[in-house]
């Protein structure tokens, strides 16, 4: 199955999806891209025929000569004010490698291979009105509903946690009931 076709279509059947995807993309940002559980909770609610709340929406780039909190700050509110009803959460991947003590990223392509569950770390974003997808381990396990870590938090033992304390926090079987779940 063409999974990169999949997520394509079922972003451009969604209007607020799409909305989501237009405004971002108004702000002109470096390696800008709409990422992780508003992309993942799309996919896994299209494959459970359920529709659950947007509870963030995180929108990820890439600038290091600006890599302070105020100005993560200052495009959230920018982005409250275009759509009000939504909860933004804004963070430049230039500065996202201190959290997990990881050596600075390059990317958002970086900052995304850096997420702790494989079927989190996609990314989209509109390019000249064509939907790109970011996925550094591909698409397979956010539609077969394979939730694992990502290679970094499997083989670091001091990372393996947060994937373990994320599983236990996000609940995600409760809500989408296919999902297999390693919590080895």
């Amino acid at each position: 199955m063409d999974y990169e076709l999949e997520l394509t279509n079922i972003i451009k059947t969604d209007q607020l999806l799409m909305s989501i995807l237009k405004t971002v993309q108004e702000l002109q940002l470096n390696d800008c891209w709409v990422a992780a559980g508003v992309i993942r909770n799309k996919v896994w609610d299209y494959l459970h025929n359920v529709q659950t709340e947007i509870n963030d929406i995180d929108v990820i780039y890439f600038d290091e000569l600006n890599s302070s909190i105020e100005s993560e700050k200052a495009l959230e509110s920018k982005l409250q004010k275009s759509m009000p009803h939504l909860p933004w959460s804004v963070k430049n991947q230039a500065r996202m490698h201190f959290k997990n003590r990881f050596p600075p990223y390059s990317s958002s392509f970086e900052g995304v291979a850096h997420f702790p569950e494989t079927p989190t770390a996609v990314a989209v974003r509109l390019n000249n009105n064509q939907i790109e997808i970011l996925a550094p381990y591909g698409l397979n396990d956010l539609f077969v509903g394979l939730v694992r870590p990502t290679p970094l938090f499997n083989q670091d033992s001091k990372l393996h946690p947060i994937y373990s304390n994320r599983l236990q926090s996000k609940n995600w079987g409760s809500i989408w009931n296919t999902l297999k779940i390693d919590s080895e």
